[in-house]
């Protein structure tokens, strides 16, 4: 029976054989009859270990900007930090542009002139007007000083501001300076003259009258839109710099700066047409904000000059003694021991 199976195994051998080739061939016999297969004759390959979610454990040599590699960043990349808000540095204003000048509250009650009556002393010539206590409806007006000239003390420059206090018991007036005008901020309350029936409100701002605003109004309007971008980059600045834990009563100051603005010039007369009161008052946030900052310039100040020393008269040269008259003959006419 055994000895009838073996040309059947012969066929299916050499079938197999001639399909699969002399490897298959060779591997069946192998395990047909216990053999151990050939080693290869190359050393094997060690299997790389991958590292967890499939990356490599450590550098791959050659690719750039892998981790590893010379001039490749270390560790996490960061964020680029946004750059910090560039604030704008307006001139600040002087007293020079008021001198001289009469200014009326809002562009159209009372009058303000400044003059200087020494290198640094200012007086001011100033009438309130107002309405009668008796009667409201009537307008009144008071000089202060029964007038004669006031003299203006200095509290010098309140966050760039130069500020001036008038000094009159019966009515303190303290303003800022800002480049044509001042900001009356006190008193707070109005001033009541009994003896002149008289109540004023010296609060606002004293500028110009509008009639000579008009002709001016472009360049008003285009000082105010930069005044607008200095106030927007000082404030961004100042918050930068206070960070936030120190940013609340700046953010609530500059949100009542607009209203403030409101406030105080929409009794300006015609500032709808020149825009006069809100680029002034525009600029001074802008410096207030630069002071705090601590880059607003130290303003210009007229120092006394020393006095200079007087050329001295050039030297003359020695004349030579004249000699002594001489008589006929040549002889000296008086010669000494002589009588005369």
């Amino acid at each position: 029976m055994t000895l009838r199976r073996l040309p059947i195994l012969a066929a299916v051998l050499a079938a197999l054989a001639g399909s699969t080739g002399e490897a298959a061939a060779q591997g069946f016999f192998e395990r047909l009859f216990g053999l151990r297969p050939a080693q290869p004759s190359f050393p094997p390959q060690p299997v790389p270990q991958r590292g967890p979610f499939g990356a490599p454990p450590g550098p791959m040599p050659g690719v750039p900007g892998v981790e590893g590699e010379p001039g490749a960043p270390v560790g996490p990349i960061a964020p680029m930090p946004p750059a910090p808000p560039k604030p704008i540095v307006l001139k600040a204003p002087s007293e020079d542009s008021i001198l001289g000048r009469e200014l009326k509250l809002n562009g159209s009650g009372g009058s303000l002139r400044i003059e200087r009556t020494g290198r640094a002393d200012l007086k001011a010539q100033i009438t309130l007007a107002g309405s009668k206590i008796s009667d409201p409806t009537e307008t009144c007006a008071v000089q202060l000083g029964d007038g004669q000239p006031v003299a203006l003390s200095t509290a010098g420059r309140v966050e760039g501001l130069p500020r001036y206090e008038a000094q009159a018991p019966a009515c303190p007036i303290q303003f800022d300076v800002v480049d044509g005008a001042v900001i009356v901020n006190a008193p707070a309350e109005a001033c009541v003259f009994q003896e002149a029936d008289c109540k004023v409100e010296p609060l606002g701002m004293w500028g110009p009258d509008p009639a000579s605003l008009l002709p001016k109004a472009r360049e008003i309007e285009e000082a105010r839109g930069t005044a607008d971008k200095a106030v927007r980059e000082n404030y961004k600045a100042l918050a930068h710099k206070v960070g936030p834990q120190s940013m609340r009563p700046v953010v609530a100051e500059q949100a009542a700066f607009s209203a403030d603005r409101e406030t105080l010039c929409r009794s300006y007369r015609r500032e709808g047409a020149h825009g006069f009161c809100n680029a002034r008052f525009t600029e001074g946030r802008a410096v207030v904000l630069a002071a705090r900052l601590g880059i607003l310039p130290a303003p210009e100040t007229t120092a006394a000059q020393p006095e200079r020393p007087r050329p001295r008269p050039p030297r003359q040269a020695a004349q030579p003694p004249l000699p002594p008259p001489q008589g006929p003959g040549g002889l000296m006419a008086n010669p000494p021991g002589a009588f005369r």
